[in-house]
Formats: structure tokens, C-alpha cells, sequence
């Protein structure tokens, strides 16, 4: 039986989260047809279930995601109605899937069975906010599509996704995001990871609001600790203008992070240029940030099979807190939690002690 999976907060899903999942038997059947749907279908149900990505990239047999649950809010009146929630499943289930759910609720309309409504209502509200029914959703639905596309029959996707808690904290957050956009480099597909499209931060780079959301959090550039003061006092929003400068500074700083030949810049215009990374500033940002592009072109096990990611006070405190999760000797011997990735990831560890 497999191991319960590992979550920050008792009774809750909440969390930052890598993911990935792969096709069963590691068959590389994801073209850009494949990738350019699976990418529509995650950001659909992201925003349906409350997930905000902050960043993914899609490969010819697997996927990553950065995922960040929030805890779930306070809802009032007892949460969206059918109606709204008909308008947010629209999106992610397609017309077809769409046709049958519509057909299901006006059966039970018309047979005055007001109670099964509501359980389907209540149903989808508790699917919000979680990290499985976010995984168990997307792949669902990828594989409803992918095999009648094709006429594949069967299992498409392995058993089980892995999942790893991230700490929510800038260096460990840039960490695995720049492992992430580096995948296609690691595969040898490009250089630049930004000419990869099926990536957060190839979407970033393209101008896509949302994504580049996604790298200022990651980077650290919300608007609440860039602005702070800033906002506008009456309706505490920043205006588009403060957001498209906060969020292009912070693609920009993330784009030096990854090492990337073509240092970019700001034109008074907004628009982004590059120019090249001189040696000093990928110095800094090393120090800084403990990032170096040739220990994120190597694969890491910690990464994806490490449980925990982050900093050691990160993941003792988890272990305290979760003894009850460690079987067999593990559960008697084991006094601390936090492993160190290796020699090179100095101030990085995980739950497990994997090889290099």
C-alpha cells in the first residue's frame, strides 16, 4: 500500500507543491498538440479549484508544477452557487463533459431531487483548495481527451504523481522554479529555456499576465512587499502601471537567476530587451541566492523524490510535528528530519537521504 502523501498543515492541502506525473511506461506521446491542451487544461482547473501556478513545464512524457494552495477561506453564503460554479466548470470539462453535467442537474430539477443538487454543489466546493483533486482532475481530463483524440484505449498516465512540499520562502521557491524552466535545457532542446512555450516562464516572457504573476511571487516581487506603502491607500490595489514595472523587474531578475545567455533590460517603453550576463552580476546572484546553472542542469532526486524541500529549520519543524507519518524503524531511530540535499546545495535539504 502506498505511503500517505505528505502535506504542511493537519486537515489541510494547503502548501507549495512540485508535481510531477508521467505517462505509463515513460512513452514520449505528448506533441505540441498534446502539451498545448494539457497546459489550457491545468490553468483551467487552476483557476476553477482556487490553485494558483507558479510555474510549469510540460515535456514529451511528464510534467512539473509549481503549485500554490491556499488555505481554504471563509465562504459566504455557504459558497458559489450551481450557476457559478456551472460558469468556472465550463472552462476545464469542455462542451461535451459540460452537456452531461448540465443534463445531469436538470434531471434532478424535473424529479424535484433538490438534494442530490446540493451534494453535487457541495461536492465541488470540496474539491477547492486541494492539491489531489487538482492532480486527479487535470489528468482526468487530459486522458478523456488525449485517448479519444487518438483512439487509445487503457491506462494513460502513471499510478501515482509525486508531490514534494516546497517551503514557501524566496530561496527555496527560486530553487525549484528554475529547475523547473530548465527542463528543456536539461533535455537539450534549447539553450534558452524561454524559447520552450510550454513553460511558466516561456509564458512570462511572452507577456502573460498571469505567468508573470507567478515568477514575481517567486522571486519575491508580490505587490504587497514591493509597493508596500505604495498602493493605493483607498482600495489597496496597485494600478496596471505598477503592476506590469513590479512584474517585469522581476522576470528580468529571474532570467539573470537562470543564467541565460542575453541579459534582459527595461526600455522606458516596457517593452523587454536582452543584452548579455556579464560574469560580476552572475557572481552576485550566485551569492546572493545560492543558484548555479550547472548544479540545475543536473537531475536531483531531492527535487522531485525528497519528500520536503527547503531549509533545515523548514523540515525539522515539519518532522515534529508529523512523527505519526514514519513507519517501522524509521519511526524509533529517527531524531531529526532534515537531510542535506549535497555538498554543492549548501543550505538546501530534504526528508530523505538520496543519491547525488
Amino acid at each position: 500500500m502506498p505511503k500517505a502523501r505528505a502535506f504542511p498543515f493537519s486537515g489541510s492541502q494547503a502548501g507549495v507543491f512540485h508535481v510531477v506525473s508521467r505517462i505509463a511506461g515513460r512513452e514520449f506521446l505528448l506533441d505540441e498538440a498534446g502539451r498545448d491542451f494539457l497546459t489550457k487544461v491545468v490553468h483551467a482547473y487552476a483557476e476553477l479549484l482556487g490553485v494558483q501556478v507558479l510555474t510549469h513545464c510540460t515535456m514529451g512524457n511528464h510534467f512539473h508544477l509549481l503549485l500554490r494552495v491556499p488555505h481554504r477561506p471563509e465562504m459566504a453564503d455557504g459558497g458559489p452557487s450551481v450557476e457559478e460554479l456551472l460558469a468556472m466548470l465550463q472552462k476545464a470539462v469542455g462542451a461535451e463533459q459540460m452537456k452531461l453535467v448540465r443534463l445531469q442537474l436538470e434531471n434532478w430539477q424535473q424529479a424535484g431531487a433538490l438534494e442530490h443538487i446540493e451534494a453535487w454543489r457541495q461536492r465541488q466546493i470540496a474539491a477547492m483548495y486541494s492539491l489531489s483533486e487538482f492532480v486527479k482532475r487535470v489528468k482526468q481530463r487530459f486522458a478523456r481527451w488525449y485517448n479519444k483524440r487518438t483512439g487509445r484505449v487503457g491506462v494513460l498516465w502513471e499510478d501515482r504523481y509525486r508531490s514534494t512540499i516546497v517551503e514557501d520562502e524566496a530561496r527555496a521557491l527560486r530553487m525549484m522554479a528554475a529547475y523547473i524552466d530548465l527542463n528543456p535545457v536539461r533535455a537539450g532542446i534549447t539553450e534558452d529555456p524561454g524559447s520552450y512555450r510550454w513553460s511558466g516562464y516561456a509564458e512570462a516572457m511572452a507577456g502573460n499576465a498571469r505567468a508573470q504573476e507567478g515568477i514575481a511571487r517567486i522571486t519575491g516581487a508580490t505587490a504587497e512587499r514591493v509597493l508596500g506603502s505604495g498602493l493605493n491607500e483607498a482600495a489597496r490595489v496597485e494600478s496596471p502601471a505598477q503592476r506590469k514595472r513590479r512584474c517585469l523587474r522581476a522576470l528580468v531578475h529571474y532570467r539573470q537567476m537562470l543564467g541565460v545567455a542575453g541579459r534582459p533590460g527595461i526600455r522606458p517603453d516596457g517593452k523587454l530587451v536582452r543584452r548579455g550576463v556579464s560574469a560580476k552580476v552572475l557572481a552576485r546572484l550566485e551569492s546572493e541566492h545560492g543558484i548555479r546553472r550547472e548544479m540545475l542542469l543536473r537531475r536531483v532526486q531531492h527535487l522531485t523524490r525528497g519528500v520536503i524541500f527547503g531549509s533545515r529549520e523548514f523540515i525539522n519543524g515539519w518532522f515534529e510535528r508529523n512523527r505519526a507519518w514514519f513507519k517501522g524503524s524509521s519511526a524509533e531511530r529517527r531524531k531529526t528530519g532534515a537531510r542535506p540535499v549535497n555538498r554543492d546545495w549548501k543550505g538546501f535539504y530534504s526528508l530523505r537521504r538520496l543519491g547525488p
